[in-house]
């Protein structure tokens, strides 16, 4: 994807706070919150723990990958030479250890991709309430993350929020919604006088 449409969002925002800023100075800031997480202590020492516990199956993984490799090597230097039972015999081997591979790899891949996000999910939490405790001790109206142009931004100043006086200037300048129908009238129902017993 175009880089510079993965700005496009931070550039509107920005001229936002622009127009903004002429009535009221504005403070931004940027900040790639993945690159600062995965930087702190925390981060690293996380990363580091992350791979030691999953260090052992990686290199399970290898070595199957390895063995796999070397019966593929076998098979194609012996195509000539072997019986067509050995062959048979060596093909449904590969098979079954590149299924076997594939599954736990899978599954591998599965697990630490999930850890993993825990562990950014919980640091994050923690970055959030750093940010947010940074902006409003520095001044700071809006600050971005530009790592996610999705959703770029972290921390916005209330001061800054125009939702009602937007809401409030298209409803005064839209042509006014046609009045909803009145409920058609029911002719009126004679009511009883009272009888007196």
């Amino acid at each position: 994807m175009n880089k510079q449409l993965l700005w496009l969002p931070v550039v509107a925002f920005g001229a936002t706070v622009a127009a903004l800023g002429q009535t009221q100075p504005s403070k931004v800031g940027v900040i790639n919150i993945q690159s600062a997480i995965i930087s702190t202590k925390d981060g690293q020492k996380a990363a580091a723990d992350l791979a030691a516990k999953y260090e052992p199956r990686r290199k399970n993984i290898e070595t199957r990958s390895g063995e796999i490799g070397s019966l593929k090597e076998r098979l194609s230097k012996g195509a000539n030479t072997m019986s067509e039972d050995a062959k048979q015999a060596l093909v449904r081997e590969i098979d079954t250890k590149t299924r076997s591979l594939q599954r736990d790899t899978e599954d591998a891949q599965t697990e630490f991709d999930q850890e993993q996000s825990k562990v950014l999910q919980e640091l994050g939490q923690k970055m959030m309430a750093v940010i947010d405790k940074y902006a409003r001790d520095n001044g700071f109206t809006l600050i971005l993350d530009v790592g996610a142009p999705q959703n770029p931004v972290l921390y916005a100043s209330n001061n800054i929020d125009i939702t009602n006086e937007i809401v409030a200037l298209y409803d005064k300048n839209a042509p006014t919604a046609a009045p909803a129908a009145a409920p058609a009238a029911r002719p009126a129902t004679p009511t009883r006088p009272a009888t007196k017993k």
